[in-house]
């Protein structure tokens, strides 16, 4: 499987995340939106955005590992986040880091009044291709 991570000329370079990720491989797994419940379906860190912004991106990991994947497989994320405020980007920036090290995926940030259920502060999806 190869991934090339680049910025067009023309792009602005983003130090948090890929403009462009080219990716071949012979599966691609689509993650579905991960929240921030356990493996019982509680949900963890009520009202505490650090709190689930831990846990969510610790349910992303898991995901992958099921599906025999690693975060250098990730080519997109998109992240939703309710009631979004700029100064949430730091938070954000460091738990991605956190998991994806310096292979970081394209990614789309997306402000929204509400996700499926009131408790959830913040939501993250993800494609990865492997071989």
């Amino acid at each position: 499987m190869g991934l090339q991570r680049l910025t067009p000329t023309g792009l602005f370079k983003p130090a948090a995340y890929t403009q462009v990720v080219v990716a071949t491989g012979r599966r691609m797994v689509f993650l579905a939106g991960q929240v921030s419940i356990d493996a019982d379906g509680k949900l963890v860190a009520p009202g505490d955005f650090a709190g689930q912004v831990k846990q969510v991106f610790a349910n992303l990991r898991t995901a992958l590992e099921g599906a025999g994947a690693t975060p250098a497989d990730v080519t997109k994320i998109t992240i939703y986040v309710v009631d979004y405020k700029p100064e949430l980007r730091l938070l954000l920036g460091e738990a991605r880091s956190a998991v994806f090290g310096a292979t970081l995926p394209a990614s789309t940030l997306v402000g929204v009044q509400a996700l499926a259920e009131p408790g959830y502060l913040i939501e993250v999806e993800a494609i990865a291709v492997i071989d």
